[in-house]
């Protein structure tokens, strides 16, 4: 399983959902940068399980105990390790911070055993014939979106070390069940609005759209469903001229580590599918002279061109697919274990629905893992300009 990301910042992640621990290990990171653990532990509590009446009920701590790296509260430039143990793995349904979930202790299923049953949503078949079911079935295993914790431990590093650079970053829920929240100034977003959100008890910009966001959640659990949506990123102070043209890119690079937190199914960069339906004259962002600083009136290019940073402010979307372990009775197929690599036949079909502690909505823990995916990617990228 490929869990590497980065070139001068490499993070590796390890672990499973249910195995004794999942951590990361963090290679790159410049010596001497001072880590604030306390700031870091109200990021994790961000993403962390059971901490509201919206997310899974798992209780995890998800607090880093750092094996290396770090001396006297600072990086020594010896790579960090840090591991979060896992504590509540032994109750009924699982963790579902973004992705597989559901151990089988909970799942009512019809046709055959439980944990036979490919849940649909989830990556039980693909992971059975890709790895002839020798893979982590217990809630997912290495699958799992508990491993965006050890991401988010690695992200929250890059965001202390950015912050001190002069960038910030904040993410915020702009969309859940079709309710729209106010969204980011393309062009003149602040980090007043960014430490404002980032530090808000749910995270959107308005508060009466995030109550009829969570009043659609619940709507949807009562209905023994769920929900996706869409998060807006933005990311401030990048100076202009980070990247590279074609397959190396800040998009590539963002794209390619926020595809690795599960549930993501899309992101576009500014205008993004929009200015498909623009002429040049609308969609092109004129540029200007502001003192000595070049910038543009508009930021449909999300503040990159070219694969580069233009010095505006980075904007994207990430949309986010609905939570795959429901209680409403879904059509499958058993297929035993035995027959994990028979892509085809050698199965019978079955139902199940999903029950226990699942999210009816992942959108507002995952906030903070596109936070930490953006965060570690321009680290990787500022890094190698030095």
């Amino acid at each position: 399983m490929a869990s590497i990301y980065g070139n001068s910042i490499r993070i590796s992640i390890f672990g499973q959902s249910h195995s004794e621990a999942v951590g990361v290990v963090i290679d790159g990171l410049p010596p001497g940068e001072s880590i604030d653990t306390e700031r870091l532990q109200a990021f994790l509590e961000r993403r962390a399980p059971g901490r509201n009446e919206y997310s899974t009920q798992r209780r995890e701590p998800d607090v880093p105990e750092f094996l290396s790296g770090l001396i006297g509260g600072a990086t020594c430039g010896a790579p960090v390790c840090a591991v979060i143990r896992n504590m509540d793995v032994l109750g009924p349904g699982a963790d579902t911070a973004g992705g597989s979930n559901g151990d089988g202790l909970d799942k009512t299923g019809k046709g055959g055993n439980r944990g036979d049953i490919m849940r649909p949503g989830h990556a039980d078949y693909t992971a059975r014939v890709r790895y002839g079911g020798h893979n982590d079935t217990r809630s997912g295993g290495h699958l799992s979106g508990r491993l965006t914790a050890p991401l988010c431990v690695a992200g929250g590093l890059c965001l202390q070390i950015l912050e001190r650079a002069g960038i910030e970053i904040a993410a915020h829920i702009q969309d859940i069940g079709g309710i729209p929240d106010t969204a980011f100034d393309p062009v003149n977003v602040c980090a007043t609005t960014l430490r404002k959100v980032r530090t808000a008890g749910y995270p959107v910009i308005s508060e009466k759209s995030g109550e009829k966001m969570r009043e659609a959640i619940e709507a949807a659990r009562q209905d023994g469903d769920s929900l996706g949506g869409v998060i807006e990123c933005a990311a401030i102070g990048v100076p202009a001229g980070l990247g590279d043209p074609m397959f190396d890119g800040v998009e590539n690079r963002i794209a390619s580590i926020v595809f690795g937190v599960p549930a993501v199914r899309g992101i576009e960069f500014g205008n993004g599918f929009a200015a498909a339906q623009l002429r040049g004259s609308s969609n092109n962002d004129a540029f200007y002279m502001d003192g000595g600083a070049v910038r543009t009136r508009t930021n449909n290019h999300g503040g990159i061109l070219g694969g580069m940073t233009s010095g505006m402010p980075i904007i994207f979307r990430v949309a986010i697919k609905p939570t795959p372990s429901i209680a409403r009775e879904q059509e499958s197929v058993r297929i035993p274990a035995a027959q994990g690599r028979q892509p085809v036949g050698g199965g019978e079909g079955a139902s199940l629905s999903v029950r226990g502690r699942n999210d009816p909505c992942i959108v507002p823990r995952a906030v903070p893992c596109i936070e930490a995916a953006a965060a570690i990617a321009l680290l990787d990228m500022m890094a190698e300009t030095k």
